[in-house]
């Protein structure tokens, strides 16, 4: 079996040495012939070079300014059912709609990648994203933080998130699950960084001028991010917002359907075990909040070293798969769970195997794309139908946790199954992708 996907063997087989200049992202912009486009096309992706790697730095920052601020959701759960009386499941409705709309306006932003307006979407979505802190910063009530932190900063996120992932991709094929991995990390030390402020800063100064600390730290990447990002690829201004053929791709068509699942239940956990903790288990609000800093700690390194397994050995599909199997047996195995000891250790390798899923599955559906000037365009569209399982999935297991007075143990199966569920589907992308060849028995 090979290590890669068929439809990526034509991008592997590009010279990855090219090292031609790199148009400006403005002088991109400022073209408006489509001739012109493909005269001055630069070629193969680069796989490597300062251009190619400031912009897994600008990725980076950009996923710790986004999904580093999501998956801190944890905290931001347990301070409000503590403090505004309101249910978990409607909680979650301001984590979940946030989510939703990162991957629902990626169709949108995406396409706009492809016709080279990137720079001025990532501007848009930049400040957007500060908006929606601040103004988090001052709000009181849950109408509040439901517009703040649901909607704008989703909208921020989602301009910022997709046409990120598509723009790197345009630049590494052989290292494309490396340099994604190093922008998924973001994820990670974000999801470190900003639980770590409210650790320390909410009891000494309070919730609004702690969230305020977190815009400032947003501010300063953005001045990094919007320095270095620069697009590779002409644009191309023709064609349809959403490509509506791609869904008669069987590969295509049924690794959308494998990540609705995966994506229904892959972050119910990072919602709701600092709540676990502390009214199953009975750990301290302290403890709470380093269950969930241990839990986006270890998704650092095991992105890094899940991007070295798919680029170097069994290629980013069978690394999905694997990680999405695992991350689902994990959720069934959280049912058992009933000291601080074993749930430290579920924290540690669930948020390892999830955070493999979050960053190894742009790789898995870039592989799926061949033309390049539609990266951004398809990327939005699996992102698109993502965002109903991340719309829906967090209030529905907060919903089956109230239903069980109280106990996780039918979320949990829920999340389980649904990760099961999407690990069978991804394994006949796989087959009929040929990342997986079934064995073939003489009569």
């Amino acid at each position: 079996m090979t290590a890669t996907t068929t439809n990526e063997k034509p991008l592997q087989q590009l010279d990855n040495n090219l090292s031609g200049s790199i148009p400006d992202s403005n002088s991109i912009e400022s073209h408006d012939d489509p001739a012109q486009h493909d005269a001055s096309d630069p070629g193969p992706p680069p796989d490597g070079g300062f251009q190619a790697w400031s912009q897994t730095v600008v990725a980076h920052l950009v996923m710790f300014n986004s999904w580093g601020y999501i998956n801190s959701f944890g905290f931001f759960q347990s301070y409000y059912v503590s403090t505004l009386g309101v249910s978990p499941s409607a909680i979650s409705w301001v984590g979940s709609v946030q989510i939703s709309l990162v991957f629902f306006v990626g169709t949108f932003s995406g396409r706009a990648t492809d016709a080279g307006h990137y720079k001025k979407v990532l501007v848009a979505g930049l400040f957007l994203q500060l908006l929606g802190v601040f103004m988090t910063s001052l709000s009181t009530k849950y109408w509040q933080l439901f517009l703040a932190q649901g909607i704008c900063t989703g909208l921020g996120d989602g301009l910022t998130f997709c046409p990120t992932i598509a723009l790197l991709a345009t630049y590494f094929v052989k290292r494309r699950s490396m340099a994604i991995a190093i922008n998924a990390s973001g994820a990670g030390s974000g999801g470190i960084f900003f639980p770590l402020i409210a650790q320390q800063l909410l009891p000494k100064i309070g919730f609004g001028w702690t969230v305020r600390v977190m815009g400032f730290v947003m501010l300063f990447n953005t001045i990094i991010i919007v320095a270095l990002a620069r697009t590779r690829l002409p644009p191309r201004k023709l064609g349809p917002i959403v490509e509506w053929s791609s869904f008669k791709e069987l590969p295509y068509a049924l690794f959308c359907v494998g990540m609705f699942l995966s994506f229904w239940a892959i972050f119910f956990a990072f919602y709701y075990v600092p709540t676990y903790g502390g009214t199953v288990i009975g750990v301290s609000p302290t403890t709470s909040l380093t269950l969930l800093l241990v839990m986006n700690a270890v998704g650092i390194p095991a992105r890094i070293l899940l991007a070295v397994l798919s680029d170097k050995f069994i290629g980013p599909m069978r690394t999905l798969i694997l990680t999405t199997f695992f991350s689902g047996l994990l959720l069934y195995c959280w049912v058992s769970v009933n000291s601080e000891g074993r749930l430290f250790a579920f924290c540690i390798i669930y948020g390892s195997f999830a955070g493999g899923v979050q960053s190894v599955f742009p790789a898995a559906c870039s592989g799926l794309t061949t033309d390049l000037k539609k990266m951004g365009m398809r990327t939005g569209m699996v992102f698109t139908v993502v965002s109903v399982a991340c719309l829906t999935g967090p209030p529905l297991a907060g919903a089956l946790i109230e239903r069980g007075d109280g106990d996780f143990m039918y979320a949990q199966v829920f999340g389980g199954s649904a990760l099961m569920g999407g690990t069978l589907v991804l394994l006949a992308v796989a087959i009929s992708n040929g990342a997986i060849s079934l064995p073939h028995f003489r009569k």
